[in-house]
């Protein structure tokens, strides 16, 4: 099976972790800080708004089951595109969008998908476009955290949960479309 990996920051990495973990053909998920300025930043020091860093998913996926167009997709789905350093209730530069890539051939496929998605906007995408620069680990208790706590905040609604599990590319699953 082919893996391959892109970087994504919508926001609070909670919820956009637990959502890209349930679509089919993404075979694994953590989350970190992305492009900042700063070695192995805690959660403190990102949250202090002076490191650069973004809340970011790292997904692993199989593209033989999902190609990087239609998880962008579904990725755009989940956030607001036109927001600048702020999802939901969460405000600061550590919850800018950002799609950051580590295969210089995904940059044609995400530029192409946010010139798609700009279409539908009249407000300008402020999603960032970079190769990743480096990623960190989050801490521990970061790491699955919807998971081990049912309750906790999430700026994205069940109802996209939901769509995540049954979502299937129509290009690679034609007859499911």
């Amino acid at each position: 099976m082919e893996r391959k990996v892109i970087y994504l920051a919508g926001g609070c990495f909670w919820g956009t972790e637990k959502y890209l973990s349930l679509i089919p053909g993404v075979i694994e998920t953590d989350v970190g800080y992305a492009n900042g300025s700063s070695i192995n930043p805690s959660y403190e020091e990102v949250c202090q708004d002076n490191t650069g860093h973004a809340e970011t998913v790292r997904v692993v996926y199989d593209p033989a089951k999902i190609r990087l167009e239609y998880l962008l997709k579904l990725f755009y789905n989940v956030i607001d595109p036109t927001s600048l350093n702020r999802q939901g209730g969460d405000t600061g530069t550590q919850y800018r969008t950002g799609v950051y890539y580590i295969d210089s051939s995904d940059e044609v496929i995400i530029r192409k998908s946010i010139k798609e998605l700009q279409s539908s906007y009249k407000d300008p995408i402020v999603i960032e476009i970079l190769p990743l620069n480096n990623y960190y680990l989050a801490e521990d208790y970061h790491q699955k955290y919807l998971d081990k706590n049912i309750q906790g905040y999430c700026h994205i609604g069940q109802d996209k949960f939901i769509a995540a599990r049954l979502a299937k590319d129509p290009i690679l699953n034609p007859a499911d479309s």
